[in-house]
């Protein structure tokens, strides 16, 4: 593999402060506080800062040293997504939620967490046709709605990232205690001078997060077949569960069918799309496929409209074998199968599990680790973690990165500290999107006027501000019905304002189809899903959205300000022609 700009006889090995810190503000103390006292300036040169897509496909990936290897096909993401996705959510809350919020009609609640997953994989489908690069969604939020917003995005959505795949390690180990001795403690360390929650230290979630991310980190290629083989076999058992399910069935099981109403069916809505999550990171793999603009739209769409029809399938079976009064909130699928004389087969689920989560962490490593290698290479963190290993073509210190943070979090978090944690981050960057897309269609830099500036933010404004309305009118349960009807109305308005303003820009390959009508239901779907969510998961997005503007504030500002402004008056041309000799782009 070629280098792209990779400093001659350099190991990729190397531990300098200038690998870290190469920006001119931290060279020494005095830079560093000088730096501190222009923040202000700074920071308003930077809230105004938006990327291009040339500058993130043909200019940072000159960071890496080394591209990634191009090997991925519509069948290696499609079977990536289904890996991702398709993990222990199914297995663990399709119980609960049948049992205490939705009853029989938590086939209702998958089909609308479903559509709304689907609308956010269009859009993140289009924009990783148009700009496929390692990013997924930091990229795309740094190219139309600005750097700052980006990162916060990027963030949250990285945090809860390595929190959810700490807690698929705890859960492993759980599973696979439960199955040897029947009790899900039994491979921890209690340390009795340790405070509750981070008392049971976790030894084998530790073992198959690193034995997992050593997977990833060899090889893209490697990874995604066995991902895909390992899939195979869960789609089997998945057939089996539904099969026999629906054999078992029983009519008067599924009444009544919404016994806790339409509250019932969209709060289990909101929590079952934790199911649903994983197909974002699979966006990151857009560098590394062969032809993004066939293969993405087929992998992504594709596996997303799949896993919606098995999800839905799966819990029809479920409550179809068992009255919902009887399902077991924890074990809903391994219980099932016992009430119906099936004890052997409770094995089957608890492999499917396990398996599910193997290839959940596998997934999610690799996107971690795409995630925090185009942060690294926009300087937003030290540069250090953007290299490409010549030999593997991936991200090895970013995995090095990722990998010890999820496994400090898995030796010391229980799984009901880590079940706090989880938010609403997925679905806040998930709406992002859908902005992001609108104002991509809507406006373009060098041609919009002032005017119809004004228009599309103000359709925007209606739109979104419709939509948190209306979400804050669900959660709150003020006005009822005439409120949800009116923040409706006003939706439709905003959107039917924007669908008469002009398209600045068409989509270069692939595009989504009835804009703006899908990016903006996907605004209304996100946000409504985030106002059936607790009081707790918005004050832990508050708490670390600060916690990451302090960082910004201290650090990052000043290594993106330097970056930015270290070439003022030069030229980029030999570095893009570099970028484009090595083909970046395979349309």
């Amino acid at each position: 593999m070629e280098p792209s700009s990779a400093p001659e006889n350099r190991s990729y090995w190397r531990w300098s402060k200038r690998d870290f810190f190469p920006e001119k503000s931290f060279e020494n103390g005095k830079s560093y506080c000088t730096a501190l006292a222009d923040t202000c300036p700074r920071l308003r040169d930077r809230l105004l800062n938006r990327s291009s897509d040339s500058h993130e496909l043909l200019v940072l990936p000159l960071a890496s040293e080394h591209r990634m290897n191009r090997c991925l096909t519509w069948w290696d993401l499609s079977w990536l997504a289904f890996g991702s996705v398709v993990g222990s959510g199914i297995f663990v809350v399709t119980g609960q939620e049948a049992r205490f919020h939705a009853g029989p009609a938590i086939v209702l609640s998958y089909a609308a967490s479903g559509f709304s997953a689907l609308l956010s994989a269009l859009c993140y489908t289009e924009f990783a046709v148009d700009v496929p690069v390692a990013g997924g969604s930091f990229s795309f939020l740094r190219i139309e709605l600005g750097e700052f917003l980006a990162f916060v995005a990027a963030g949250n959505i990285l945090l809860e990232a390595l929190v959810g795949a700490a807690g698929l390690g705890r859960s492993w180990s759980s599973y696979f205690a439960s199955m040897v001795k029947s009790d899900p403690d039994f491979f921890r360390i209690r340390i009795p001078g340790f405070k509750p929650g981070f008392d049971l230290l976790d030894p084998l979630a530790v073992a198959v997060l690193l034995i997992t991310n050593g997977i990833a980190v060899s090889g893209t290629r490697k990874t995604s077949i066995l991902t895909w083989m390992s899939s195979l076999i869960t789609t089997l058992v998945i057939a089996f569960i539904i099969i026999i399910g629906f054999v078992h069935g029983k009519a008067s099981n599924l009444s009544p069918f919404a016994p806790f109403g339409v509250d019932g069916v969209f709060n289990a809505a909101a929590v079952v799309y934790w199911s649903y999550s994983g197909f974002d990171m699979v966006a990151t793999m857009a560098e590394e496929t062969k032809k993004p603009s066939r293969d993405i739209p087929i992998g992504l769409v594709g596996s997303m409209s799949m896993i919606t029809v098995i999800y839905c399938l799966m819990a029809l079976s479920l409550v179809s074998m068992v009255k919902y009064t009887e399902v077991d909130a924890d074990a809903a699928y391994s219980v099932a199968f016992v009430q119906i004389g099936m004890s052997w087969a409770k094995y089957l689920v608890s492999i499917c599990a396990l398996k599910g989560m193997t290839t959940s962490l596998l997934v999610g490593s690799m996107g971690q680790a795409r995630y925090t290698t185009q942060i690294a290479r926009s300087h937003m963190i030290p540069p250090f973690f953007a290299l490409v290993h010549p030999k593997t073509g991936t991200p090895v210190n970013a995995t090095l990165l990722t990998t010890l943070c999820s496994s400090v979090i898995a030796l010391f978090s229980s799984l009901d500290v880590l079940s706090s944690v989880f938010s609403i981050s997925t679905l806040f960057i998930f709406m992002l999107m859908a902005v992001a897309l609108l104002v991509r269609r809507y406006y373009s830099r060098e041609s919009t006027g002032k005017s119809e500036l004004a228009r599309v933010l103000i359709c925007l404004f209606v739109i979104v501000g419709s939509s948190a309305v209306g979400a804050a009118l669900w959660h709150s349960r003020i006005l009822g019905w005439i409120g949800y009807t009116v923040a409706a109305c006003v939706w439709f308005l905003g959107t039917l304002g924007m669908s008469l303003l002009p398209k600045q820009r068409a989509p270069k390959v692939w595009g989504v189809p009835l804009v703006p009508w899908l990016p903006s239901l996907s605004v209304a779907t996100n946000l409504f899903l985030m106002g059936s969510l607790g009081t707790e998961a918005f004050w832990r997005f508050i708490v670390c959205t600060a916690v990451m503007f302090l960082y910004y504030f201290f650090v990052a500002v000043h290594a993106t300000y330097d970056v930015e402004h270290q070439n003022e008056g030069k030229t980029n041309d030999e570095g893009v022609q570099d970028a484009t000799d090595q083909e970046v782009v395979v349309l």
